[in-house]
């Protein structure tokens, strides 16, 4: 038996807004962390347990993010707080998440690496270009979806994951927002501990969830193509079942 609480749109629209803006204050925090924060060198001597506790605070976030991608997970949501806060709903979770994890991240002593002259305009030139990579790659999905302002539906009602694109960055590489997050993440100087538990950590769980991810949206794209091949009258009698 499921619950299913039908939101009214003004409900929805502000439910949707203000988790969209939690979502860009994540992102701003978490710049303002491993701008900042994270780039002040510790004194401390207790890394092994600053970096285990770091880890599972962002294993915390991977996991939540993970397992609400998942497309049964998702169907699930959509049943019980209703198709139209679906996202939004996975917005507002990921972004507090975030939020927490970069608030209560603990600093790791020591510096990994610490460049100047040349090799630090070098590691400026690449983080730029990951902030570029990012922008142009953001601009060419739904912005407005990812932060739950919009609710696509696939076939017979139920809800899809991002379109799959293959203009600008991602007909030159298969995940540019993913190589830009590389790129910003460890083109920095100094590399403290605290940022490189971060980068480290955020990048490894990137190249385990690729895998994962491209098969959603493999299993999705058939999904539309076969919904979209069926005569509108019976999709229309699918969604009303």
């Amino acid at each position: 038996m499921h619950v299913h609480a039908a939101a009214s749109p003004a409900f929805a629209r502000l439910f949707a807004w203000i988790g969209a803006g939690l979502f860009f204050l994540s992102l701003a925090y978490f710049l303002f962390s491993y701008v900042i924060t994270f780039g002040v060198p510790d004194a401390g001597s207790d890394r092994a347990r600053a970096a285990a506790w770091n880890v599972a605070l962002f294993t915390l976030f991977a996991m939540h993010h993970s397992v609400f991608a998942r497309e049964r997970v998702r169907r699930w949501v959509a049943r019980t707080v209703s198709a139209s806060l679906e996202r939004s709903f996975h917005v507002w979770i990921a972004s507090l998440i975030f939020i927490a994890a970069c608030a209560l991240w603990r600093p790791v002593p020591g510096v990994a690496w610490a460049a100047d002259g040349m090799l630090l305009w070098a590691l400026r030139l690449l983080q730029v270009a990951g902030v570029w990579l990012t922008l142009r790659s953001a601009a060419i999905l739904d912005i407005r979806e990812l932060a739950g302002l919009t609710q696509r539906e696939a076939g017979g009602g139920q809800t899809s994951g991002p379109e799959f694109k293959t203009t600008g960055p991602y007909g030159w590489v298969r995940h540019p927002i993913y190589s830009s997050w590389f790129l910003m993440v460890f083109a920095v100087s100094p590399m403290t501990m605290t940022r490189l538990v971060f980068a480290a950590v955020s990048c490894a769980y990137l190249l385990i969830a690729i895998p994962f991810e491209e098969r959603s949206m493999r299993a999705s794209a058939v999904r539309e193509v076969y919904f979209q091949a069926l005569p509108s009258r019976f999709c229309i009698t699918t969604r009303r079942s």
